[in-house]
């Protein structure tokens, strides 16, 4: 029988509402250099993808000169920290369904295609790095998602197995990261989907039953 002892989070869009302040911040470093995305074409292309990756494919989609990938990627990581500065706040739904997920016994962890820095940031803002018992960004592995690579890794460092596990995620190369990795997943359309009793409903899905924890 199946039994879920890890809960594994996206960041952006699952527990960050961050989706839009990328492509915001992306499209103000293009656009020094006359180039641009559409929202359309961001949540059909690139939304989700580390912003290296985002430009490999903006070179090969609009000849984007890659000679300038280097630059454009570190203005986008300013425009993204002056945005988030403004913008990001905790929220109490969400510190409350970790905590509450912590209490029933389960591990945490958080895998996101987000560099270092910005993951740490936005945890510490939003006050749930506490809760987290992995935290893992896109410079932790060789190959981000929608590679499983770094789901692999988060399951390792929790010592669990993958279907010992539930990935809550929102987007396609996401799933398709945690499908591969062998995990079961919790599809969220944006992060008002994401909440204490959604999450336990599908984990008694899982295990047929009851998924809370009573002490040993």
């Amino acid at each position: 029988m199946t039994r879920i002892k890890a809960v594994v989070f996206d960041m952006d869009g699952v527990l960050v509402d961050a989706k839009d302040w990328h492509f915001e911040a992306l499209n103000q470093s293009l656009e020094l250099f006359g180039f641009r995305i559409s929202q359309f074409e961001h949540y059909q292309i690139y939304d989700g993808l580390p912003t290296s990756r985002k430009l490999e494919l903006l070179a090969k989609n609009q000849g984007f000169p890659m000679s300038l990938a280097t630059f454009v990627n570190q203005m986008k990581q300013q425009y993204f920290m002056g945005i988030m500065e403004q913008k990001c706040v905790p929220n109490d739904r969400h510190q409350e369904t970790l905590h509450r997920l912590c209490e029933d016994g389960f591990r945490l962890a958080l895998a996101s295609n987000s560099i270092r820095l910005t993951v740490d940031l936005l945890m510490q803002r939003t006050r749930l790095a506490t809760y987290m018992d992995v935290t893992l960004s896109n410079e932790d592995v060789d190959r981000a998602k929608p590679d499983p690579e770094i789901y692999t890794l988060a399951f390792n460092r929790l010592g669990v197995q993958p279907d010992e596990c539930l990935v809550v995620e929102d987007g396609a190369y996401g799933i398709e990261a945690a499908k591969k990795a062998g995990a079961h997943v919790l599809v969220v359309e944006t992060v008002h989907d994401v909440h204490y009793r959604g999450i336990q409903r599908r984990i008694s899905e899982l295990e047929g039953g009851s998924a809370k924890r009573r002490a040993a």
